[in-house]
């Protein structure tokens, strides 16, 4: 009884927190802000299309108030470049995509979040916490190990494993998928960036907007 309680109590009170990477253009930065998300990814992976430049990265930095995290996300980006991103935009929270350890994660100073890539199944999930003690959360993505996120690869949710931290779910969500991605994994935080694009690094105002409405609508389905 008291546990059917307590998830009751918690479900009354859940809210799904909302990160959109993968931003290029201050307006939908802007916009992103308006309509109540959490946290801006700015990418410094190599290879993605969405890559930034420190300077252009800087004047998104600009775009993204208080009380809303700025998240850098780098791919086995050397340590050089990281702390120059770190110094320069004063990032929130950092995001490791590739095969960095944990010592070299947590040596600038902020908390991380690990990405995981679930497109190889959910054998590398289940040693990522021993792997991981100093990560502050794990991203689930939908790519393969070695490959980059934002590409709107989805995975097989039911392989989402408890890892005794908060979990944010990637990998193939829009607007019409991310309901019952909510509803399925009760995750901590969903992250988008293809599903809400007219072109890579473009964002669509209306698909923004669509996806904060589903996720809201699947955290009061819950609460209810």
């Amino acid at each position: 009884m008291h546990g059917a309680h307590t998830r009751r109590a918690y479900n009354a009170v859940m809210r799904t927190r909302i990160k959109f990477c993968g931003l290029t253009r201050p307006g939908d930065v802007r916009l992103a802000v308006e309509l109540g998300v959490d946290a801006i990814g700015l990418v410094f992976a190599p290879g993605s299309p969405r890559c930034l430049v420190l300077e252009h990265a800087v004047a998104l930095r600009e775009a993204i108030p208080p009380m809303v995290a700025a998240v850098a996300l780098f791919m086995d980006n050397p340590g050089s470049e990281v702390e120059a991103v770190v110094r320069r935009l004063r990032p929130d929270l950092l995001q490791f995509h590739g095969r960095e350890g944990d010592a070299f994660c947590r040596g600038f100073g902020l908390p991380f979040a690990k990405v995981i890539a679930m497109g190889g199944g959910a054998a590398d999930a289940a040693s990522a916490r021993k792997r991981y003690p100093s990560a502050s959360a794990f991203l689930l993505d939908g790519h393969a190990p070695g490959e980059p996120g934002g590409r709107g690869e989805r995975f097989d949710w039911s392989l989402a494993p408890a890892l005794g931290k908060p979990v944010v779910l990637a990998g193939g969500l829009s607007a019409e998928n991310v309901g019952e991605a909510v509803r399925q994994v009760r995750p901590f935080a969903v992250d988008v960036s293809s599903g809400i694009e007219s072109a890579p690094g473009v964002k669509d105002g209306g698909r923004m907007q669509k996806f904060v409405q589903e996720v809201r609508r699947a955290d009061n389905g819950i609460a209810g």
